[in-house]
């Protein structure tokens, strides 16, 4: 197929899309920023206070609840992919699902719930691209549908990961792409992913606005790993492992009671998420801002200044973003990739007080180790944490390895689901009660 008139086609169609639908990202990416400071910062100025008071949060994210919630029950398709089922790169939405693609991922960023923009911008990526190959030629073959769709998604977010590259790898691990249809794939792919990041790097200059891509700099020079900083890596990818886990197993075990009756029930999940971030604030003074949104502006601050904070307040800010994180899995739409770097990094962040262990190998295995397990996808959780540092990466990627590959391992072992759980506990009891390894049928039944 590559030799043939019709792949060249695509290619120029691939060109063609990359340059508005990077726009388009661009555009929904600053409007969230936008509606953001305004929700949080202008307005409660505009209602009479010097700030946002503790409670702000509480009618917002109920709002959100309702606003999401309204969104998947009445417009068309399901408002993008579930995020507590794990993080998917494939199946564009047709036109007619694409607004509630977009009011749902809006509502959801909009107003703090602690989920990341990489999904949905894939989403309406490959829903534009769908589009475009439809309107430009109606009886086109559906491997064009599926090559531009593709495209369309690696022009979303050609830059949101720090680099092009990063981001192609995670949508082609994501989708488990291989074979022939890999190349067939890539290669329009990068083409758009490359306009698309001249068209980022265009719309900063032009615009002023600063760029909307993941970043950590003025990171200390990091050597070389040693002996007791593998043990540390060792011991993360188990914590991680555990951790996500539970994560996980809170969005999957409300998603289906959230699903019953989801109008009532989302507001009832965005005041859990705003409660969280309130006993937060309230338990350490810090603004509950630290506990809502996707963490991906946050991030880099709070590695940067590491020093500002105890370890006391980073404990629990792990425990009040692990508890919003899997709040929101359950039932709003977005991403699940920047809040298991954040959660990562403030693991590292804490930990970087071990003896034997500073501040960015700390931090490089626990965003590695989190993104694994929250992703399962091990390739791209290792870029990511190696990249993100910059110069460091490249003395950190040996430690990061070893976390990633001790995270995976650790997660295939613990339960995927509430029913896996169910069944382990079912399987403990019979065991202590008989004092013996019992047989547990699917049933529950003892066998």
């Amino acid at each position: 197929m590559l030799r043939t008139r019709g792949y060249v086609q695509l290619l120029v169609l691939a060109a063609l899309i990359g340059a508005p639908i990077s726009a388009l990202a661009y555009g929904y990416l600053k409007l969230v920023g936008l509606v953001q400071n305004w929700i949080f910062s202008s307005l409660p100025h505009e209602l009479g206070f010097t700030g946002a008071p503790v409670w702000w949060s509480l009618p917002v994210l109920a709002v959100a609840g309702v606003l999401v919630g309204s969104s998947i029950r009445y417009l068309p398709g399901t408002a993008g992919h579930k995020p507590a089922e794990g993080f998917k790169a494939g199946g564009a939405p047709t036109p007619i699902e694409l607004p509630g693609v977009v009011l749902a991922s809006l509502g959801t960023l909009c107003l703090g719930v602690v989920l990341g923009p990489e999904a949905p911008l894939i989403a309406i990526g490959g829903g534009l691209g769908a589009l475009a190959v439809h309107l430009a030629k109606k009886d086109a073959p559906p491997t064009a549908a599926v090559v531009i769709a593709s495209a369309g998604s690696f022009a979303a977010i050609s830059t949101l990961l720090g680099s092009p590259i990063l981001g192609a790898f995670l949508l082609m691990e994501a989708a488990g792409l291989g074979g022939p249809i890999l190349g067939l794939i890539l290669v329009p792919g990068l083409l758009a992913a490359g306009i698309g990041t001249l068209v980022f790097i265009g719309l900063d200059s032009l615009t002023g606005f600063g760029t909307f891509t993941l970043s950590i700099s003025g990171l200390p020079p990091f050597a070389h790993p040693t002996g007791v900083m593998i043990l540390w890596a060792i011991a993360f990818g188990l914590l991680a492992s555990v951790l996500g886990t539970v994560i996980r197993l809170i969005g999957l075990a409300l998603q289906p009671v959230v699903e019953r009756r989801m109008v009532l029930l989302m507001p009832v999940v965005g005041l859990g998420v705003a409660g969280v971030a309130v006993a937060f604030a309230e338990g350490t003074g810090r603004s509950f801002t630290e506990v809502l949104f996707s963490g991906q502006s946050a991030l880099p601050g709070l590695i940067q200044h590491a020093s500002g904070w105890t370890v006391g307040a980073l404990l629990l800010l792990v425990a009040c973003k692990s508890v919003a994180y899997g709040l929101s899995l359950s039932s709003f739409r977005g991403g699940p990739v920047f809040p298991s770097l954040f959660v990562g990094g403030a693991i590292g962040v804490a930990a970087s007080h071990l003896p034997g262990l500073s501040l960015v190998p700390a931090v490089g295995i626990g965003i590695g180790a989190m993104a694994t397990v929250m992703l399962k996808l091990p390739m791209t959780a290792t870029l990511l944490a190696t990249l993100l540092l910059s110069s460091d990466g490249l003395g950190v990627v040996p430690l990061v390895i070893v976390a990633v590959v001790v995270a995976y391992v650790a997660t295939a072992w613990l339960p995927e689901t509430p029913a896996d759980l169910r069944k382990g506990l079912a399987r403990a009891s019979a065991t202590t009660a008989s004092g013996s390894p019992v047989a547990v049928a699917p049933s529950g039944h003892a066998g």
